[in-house]
């Protein structure tokens, strides 16, 4: 894990509408960048809160609940999974930037650029994720 450079997301969202877009309501989740039918597929550069492909021009405030319906995965800089997330709710202090999301949300702003908004890097605990052969 000490190769961990990034956190990839795979979160099946159950309301997209609970994010905007550059100020405009996501409706039906057509404006968000990463949805992949009912996923939210991202992945997050851990150094600097940086979300890796983030649109040009775009910024977005983002309050998904997911509950219990996310995979997340340590990877290093070319994407290999390092690690899985040993639980099943989401992992707040990598996720949750500016609320609490008692494990079920996913919360965040993303400033254009792709930085999250009040980012903090957050400190692997070993004990909460599953090292994958």
């Amino acid at each position: 894990m000490e190769n961990a450079t990034r956190i990839e997301v795979e979160a099946e969202v159950r309301y997209w509408e609970d994010a905007s877009v550059n100020g405009v309501e996501d409706t039906d989740g057509t404006l968000i960048y990463g949805r992949d039918v009912d996923q939210w597929k991202i992945s997050i550069d851990l150094t600097d809160g940086i979300v890796i492909g983030w649109p040009e021009g775009m910024e977005a405030d983002i309050h998904y609940k997911v509950c219990d319906q996310g995979e997340y995965w340590l990877t290093d800089d070319a994407g290999n999974r390092l690690a899985k997330w040993g639980g099943h709710y989401v992992p707040n202090e990598f996720l949750c930037h500016g609320d609490e999301g008692y494990g079920d949300y996913i919360i965040m702003s993303v400033a254009i650029g792709g930085g999250i908004v009040g980012y903090q890097q957050p400190e692997i605990d070993p004990a909460r994720w599953v090292v994958l052969p």
